[in-house]
């Protein structure tokens, strides 16, 4: 199969460009390509020695052909010699990745090969990729997209989750209902639409006999969103029906099975100059996965969970995303799971929420001034789920409402300020609470409060400076830092930067680490090419609130990538 989509889009290719190109009808041809290449040193101020593969670089070109409305593509992906360090094992060597075939009409869609889609929220099921994450979970099978009429659109998929170059054992089906009645009822000032979701993802149990659970797990899922001039309402419930739980160890036990549940609420108002945007969200036992016991890495530490490889569902952490490299120290993950730690540490999920209030002071006002102030505050806070919690034998029943341990907190304020023609500014304030021993990082509390300051001076519409500087004050584990940024965009193609982070407070001398990064990138219509020299913090490294764990390291990097 892979050999004949290859052959076939390598066939396409040059039939398309042997054709005069004012001729549309013998279709398009497009794509892209993106390289990711690190050479790793020795540090000898960090004590780091490089890795056994000192040069690593993951590879991914894509190519695609679409005749009238059939479309055909092909991934084509490298780690070679290896993958970037902390990636998913089964990213080795080179394969052929995706392939698909599709037909897209008015009223019809209809897929064969990989896909990626998302059930509502995703919180049961989504299926995408994030190259800097290394997650590609597409499914391979096949999906079809049904709209009878615009106001509803009902899909239906099967398949097997990918996993590396090659896919999981459980068998995955699902369907997915978005019926919007405003569309349908005709209604002029108001937006109102349902969704229903149901996904099942079948594996034999003979390997976990005697078993507490079928081999078909069920997950459904209900949603509306309302929006009603200013105002706007959505909500989700989902339940998982009983399945096995990984114990500390992920592996699973026969005698303790449990089914899951998601509530999820989202509610604001956006109006002239105001933004408020509520979120609430309880998960208990919500972890998914397309096959139940989690697969070990070759380490022997860490395991399939750790690369987000083989998860169904869509879980991000609901807090800020900072742009500051001291906020983004400690950072939050969602707590999805059933955890029984030790007999002090036993949890089954979170619960808690974030709120965002956006105001802005309108020009030639006391707190507007000459350009207008804009004033952003953020408040998030995610806790343990309460309950009653036995460790042996394992067990456990929570409430609804209440909560329990606290997870984390984050209380941010931002303010940006347009100080003349050329000067901006911004300006913020940042507490955290973080408990790195209910999170699986460390053994203690966490309390820092950070402040940052920038301005960024225009030259010209193409050209600028921006100077950044940030200081974190943490009451423990590696204490103070204090950080500074210079970026200048020189043109509309080249920009350079460099920019340092000092963990000065770090009660172990030897760990009073600069890390240090300098580099540039240059941007040519879809093509960009990114050079950097530099140190790796150590930690977790985030994308729209799902990480990756990234160790410390010392190189160089370079990233190209361009479409046609």
């Amino acid at each position: 199969m892979r050999r004949y989509f290859f052959a076939w889009a390598l066939y396409a290719a040059v039939a398309v460009q042997a054709q005069d190109e004012q001729k549309t009808d013998y279709g398009k041809l497009f794509g892209g390509f993106e390289s990711n290449s690190a050479w790793y040193l020795n540090d000898k101020g960090r004590n780091l020695s490089h890795p056994e593969d000192p040069f690593r670089s993951n590879n991914y070109f894509q190519l695609n052909y679409q005749y009238k409305k059939w479309t055909a593509g092909i991934q084509a992906e490298s780690y070679a010699p290896s993958a970037l360090l902390n990636y998913n094992p089964g990213f080795d060597g080179t394969d052929l990745g995706l392939y698909f075939v599709s037909y897209n009409s008015t009223k019809l869609d209809v897929t064969v090969g990989h896909f990626y889609e998302q059930f509502g929220s995703g919180l049961i099921f989504r299926a995408w990729e994030d190259r800097a994450l290394g997650i590609n979970t597409a499914l391979r099978g096949g999906r079809i997209v049904w709209r009878p009429i615009d106001a509803i659109r009902l899909t239906a998929i099967a398949g097997r989750q990918r996993s590396g170059f090659g896919v999981a054992k459980g068998d995955v089906y699902g369907f997915d209902s978005d019926i919007n009645v405003s569309k349908w009822l005709k209604f002029s000032s108001s937006d109102l639409s349902f969704g229903f979701s149901w996904l099942g993802r079948h594996e034999k149990v003979e390997d976990f006999e005697p078993a507490l659970f079928d081999e078909l797990t069920n997950a459904y899922s209900g949603r509306f969103n309302f929006i009603h001039n200013a105002f706007y309402l959505s909500g989700e419930y989902d339940y998982k029906t009983r399945d096995a739980v990984p114990d500390a160890q992920l592996n699973i036990n026969n005698n303790f099975a449990r089914s899951g549940n998601a509530t999820l609420i989202n509610f604001g108002y956006s109006g002239k100059g105001l933004g408020i945007d509520a979120t609430l969200r309880r998960i208990e036992n919500m972890l998914f996965l397309s096959e139940r016991e989690p697969t070990p890495a070759p380490d022997g530490v860490s395991s399939s969970l750790n690369y987000n490889d083989k998860v169904l569902g869509f879980l991000p952490a609901l807090t800020k995303q900072h742009h500051s490299n001291l906020a983004n120290i400690y950072v939050y993950q969602a707590q999805a799971r059933v955890d029984y730690i030790d007999p002090t540490i036993m949890k089954a999920g979170e619960t808690g929420g974030q709120i965002d209030v956006f105001y802005d002071f309108a020009k030639d006002t006391p707190l507007g001034g000459k350009y207008g102030t804009k004033i952003a505050a953020n408040a998030s806070s995610w806790y343990n789920l309460a309950g009653n919690y036995r460790f042996i034998p394992v067990d456990y029943h929570t409430q609804f409402f209440g909560v329990g341990q606290k997870y984390y907190s984050d209380y941010n304020l931002e303010v940006r300020k347009q100080l003349s023609e050329k000067w901006h500014s911004a300006f913020y304030c940042v507490n955290q609470y973080y408990d790195r021993l209910w999170q699986g990082q460390g053994s203690e509390v966490v309390k820092t409060n950070i402040i940052n300051a920038e301005f960024t001076y225009n030259f010209s519409p193409s050209r600028s400076i921006r100077v950044e500087g940030e200081h974190m004050w943490a009451d423990a584990d590696m204490k103070n830092w204090a950080g500074t940024t210079v970026e200048f965009n020189i043109n509309d193609h080249y920009s350079l930067y460099v920019w340092d982070i000092y963990n000065y407070g770090n009660d172990d001398a030897s760990k009073q680490t600069h890390y240090y990064n300098v580099g540039g990138a240059y941007r040519k219509g879809s093509t960009r090419l990114a050079l950097n020299y530099g140190r790796q913090r150590g930690g977790l490294v985030c994308v729209g609130g799902v990480c990756r764990f990234v160790p410390e390291s010392t190189g160089l990097t370079i990233s190209l990538s361009t479409a046609f």
